[in-house]
């Protein structure tokens, strides 16, 4: 820690490490040829597979292809595909040609594509034929990949197979694609607001990379295998799954939805040691059947869970059945390039309940929300990072800018949390989503994770309802597990009060049939919010 002016900085207890200037492309597919003939994306359902040989092939393919129909330097590509094993060949080749990728979620309301497309004044969509009907009425040059083919659209294969007859004088005169330029344009997750485009640069995904895999032994370098379930088009399914590991020359076992027998055949036939996951995953693995005799079979080393908190019942039910495997929780925002913290190396191990250590060459430090003061160890403030991963902005959207990275290059997370003695960051709760009783503050993680040990309640959520006398009460919304005793909403009022502080009860309770969540597995408490209000107003 040091004190600069008063503020209260925190660094890694790691040494600095050294920044690549190569391009992000460049930089993941150094030292391919290596590999050439180890798998680097394998389909679970299909089979389908590239090596790392093949991933560097298509890639300057495609890059040479984008060229040649003449995507010029910044123009916008948006992808909207479901987890496939091209997923980053079509992303790195964006990104070589000197465009920007901007990846969107294939089971989004074509509304919501639509606006993706127009904020970013993309050039050109990469999709399939499953997805196409989301796109096609945009009047924009629509490149399909896969078996299928659609009228009107270029075809993945033929547009390859066309540019490989195409000479390369045609392309000299392309700008050169340079560290500082933008490669990546992910629209943050539209849970606390409506989702912005954030600007990364080639050096910001690089410097996370440097950052994030410092610690990985090089004995493992071409061993890993990674499960691929996180959506690709999210920061951390691009960068800390499919960039991670083609740099580190492993495999990602490529799956497009979690179905408990396909996740569990990809963990067994294809020896899967690394998996990232959800919360609901992890809860899933520790109460279902299906994997109660399991443990002997996979290979599986260690699972880190993003996106939401994991409950503290749900973690010692896993540790229960799978004492041998390491559960990390990580955090990291798609506005600082991915991963912010790391769980340690050389033996040294994150406490329970943290989201890991400061990374190399980041500065952290935590600040009171309202008065912006500085704040010391085991205080819970805001937490701010500065690195060279922030990102350059929301795209076209300076008053955001400006609220979330101040003028001295602190990039503002809306979390809440603080570092302990040890070095070890614990995120307590979202500003956004404290719930202001009375002048309290309640964080509903806390109250999930209160709910989430009645023996009756599969799932839960906590929402802020608004009141006259309070300014916001909280409110749950629970999922009831199968074949369970019956459950009242006084009970479960009952069962929270006697676990909490006064002003922490939850106050109202509904009963849903599920949590609607995010691709990248967060809750989506607008909807639940908006859904309990129309049942109140219904009954009033």
């Amino acid at each position: 820690m040091a004190q600069e002016n008063e503020e209260y900085i925190f660094t890694s207890c790691y040494p600095t490490v050294p920044v690549s200037d190569l391009t992000l492309p460049e930089f993941v597919l150094q030292g391919s040829e290596l590999y050439a003939n180890n798998v680097a994306f394998v389909d679970v359902e299909n089979g389908k597979s590239y090596t790392h040989g093949d991933v560097l092939r298509e890639t300057k393919r495609f890059t040479k292809a984008l060229k040649s129909v003449g995507l010029r330097k910044g123009q916008v590509v948006v992808v909207v595909l479901p987890n496939v094993p091209e997923y980053a060949i079509v992303a790195l080749g964006i990104m070589e040609a000197g465009g920007v990728f901007s990846g969107a979620n294939p089971s989004a309301h074509e509304t919501e594509i639509k606006n993706q497309v127009e904020v970013a004044d993309a050039k050109l969509i990469v999709t399939d034929a499953a997805h196409h009907e989301k796109v096609k009425a945009l009047e924009m040059p629509v490149i399909i990949l896969g078996e299928q083919r659609v009228e009107n659209t270029i075809y993945w294969e033929e547009l390859l197979e066309a540019s490989d007859r195409t000479g390369s004088a045609c392309l000299s005169n392309q700008e050169p694609v340079h560290q500082n330029d933008l490669c990546a344009l992910p629209f943050s997750s539209g849970t606390t607001g409506m989702a912005k485009g954030v600007m990364l640069t080639h050096g910001n995904l690089v410097a996370n990379l440097c950052s994030t895999l410092f610690g990985i032994d090089q004995q493992l370098i071409g061993q890993i295998t990674i499960l691929g379930l996180m959506p690709f088009f999210h920061i951390y399914g691009l960068t800390g799954i499919c960039c991670a590991t083609i740099r580190n020359k492993g495999k990602v076992v490529v799956m497009g939805r979690y179905r408990a027998d396909t996740f569990l055949k990809c963990l067994v036939e294809h020896d899967v040691t690394f998996a990232p996951v959800v919360p609901a995953i992890v809860a899933d693995m520790a109460k279902n059947q299906i994997f109660e005799e399991v443990g002997k079979l996979v290979k599986l080393r260690s699972i880190m869970t993003a996106a939401a908190p994991l409950a503290p019942e749900v973690l010692s039910s896993f540790k229960r059945r799978f004492p041998l495997i390491e559960v990390q929780e990580a955090y990291g925002m798609t506005e600082h390039s991915c991963i912010t913290l790391t769980h340690g190396i050389d033996g040294i191990k994150a406490k329970k309940g943290s989201v890991g250590f400061i990374l190399p060459n980041l500065q952290v430090k935590f600040v009171n929300p309202t008065t912006g003061t500085s704040l010391t160890k085991n205080t819970n403030g805001e937490l701010c990072v500065r690195s060279k991963c922030v990102m350059q902005g929301y795209y076209r959207n300076e008053e955001a800018t400006a609220e979330t990275i101040d003028e001295n290059g602190w990039l503002h997370t809306g979390d809440i949390g603080y570092i302990d003695d040890d070095g070890n960051v614990f995120i307590v709760d979202r500003i956004k989503e404290l719930i202001k009783y009375k002048g309290f503050q309640v964080a509903p993680a806390h109250l999930e994770a209160v709910l989430l040990t009645h023996p009756s309640i599969e799932d839960a959520a906590v929402v802020p309802l608004p009141d006259e006398e309070a300014g916001e009460i909280p409110a749950a919304c629970v999922v009831v597990k199968l074949n369970a005793k019956e459950t009242r909403e006084e009970d479960v009022i009952e069962y929270v009060a006697a676990h909490v502080s006064t002003y922490e009860k939850v106050r109202v309770v509904h009963f849903v049939d599920n949590i609607p969540r995010s691709a990248s597995g967060k809750i989506l408490r607008r909807i639940l919010k908006d859904d309990m209000l129309k049942k109140i107003n219904r009954i009033n």
